[in-house]
């Protein structure tokens, strides 16, 4: 069975720096990413929103498509939406090993604000774990605005995790926590 792929592959007005692609999102974050629209405020955060609603974003897919994703060791790249997606789901796996049976939201959202706004690797880095899949950027201000993007994305991820994670008040959810030792294509962040 192969792996789940994004479905902003058929999105053909993007954005691409090295071969990443810059897709909408939904969030309150600063940063060089267009804005979606936000979701209703009757709309609970904790629950995965339908990929037809006009505000669904690469974020929820890759919250959705996490856990299915994270047994597989190989992961064929079809598009720049595949490699935002293997991004965010390694990002994910990086959140998930922060946070311990036994912490509360308010320190785990700390814990993970954190490491989202922590200097980090981008590809062409040297420590960049996945540079044989990604290009790194053209020119200096491409590199800043990969970084400034990857930046937000970090940190709505980190946001809409804690909201799943959290969902049944100050506990982890033992499901989400289960998949902390698991590494997406054996690869982490």
């Amino acid at each position: 069975m192969p792996a789940y792929h994004s479905i902003f592959l058929q999105d053909q007005d993007v954005r691409v720096i090295g071969n990443i692609a810059l897709l909408p999102l939904r969030t309150r974050t600063r940063g060089p990413a267009y804005t979606l629209p936000p979701l209703p405020a009757s709309t609970p955060t904790d629950i995965p929103i339908s990929p037809d609603n006009e505000s669904y974003d690469p974020l929820d897919e890759v919250l959705d498509l996490y856990r299915a994703n994270t047994f597989f060791r190989n992961f064929e790249i079809k598009g720049p939406a595949d490699r935002l997606l293997i991004y965010g789901i390694l990002w994910v796996g990086e959140c998930l090993g922060r946070i311990r049976g036994g912490m509360g939201a308010r320190e785990a959202e700390k814990a993970l604000m954190n490491a989202a706004l922590d200097q980090f690797a981008i590809p062409g880095d040297a420590s960049f774990p996945l540079n044989q899949a990604f290009e790194a950027p053209r020119d200096r201000q491409d590199a800043e605005t990969l970084r400034g993007y990857l930046s937000q994305v970090r940190q709505e991820l980190a946001i809409r995790l804690l909201a799943r994670v959290y969902a049944g008040g100050n506990v982890p959810s033992k499901w989400w926590l289960s998949f902390t030792k698991r590494k997406f294509m054996g690869k982490s962040l």
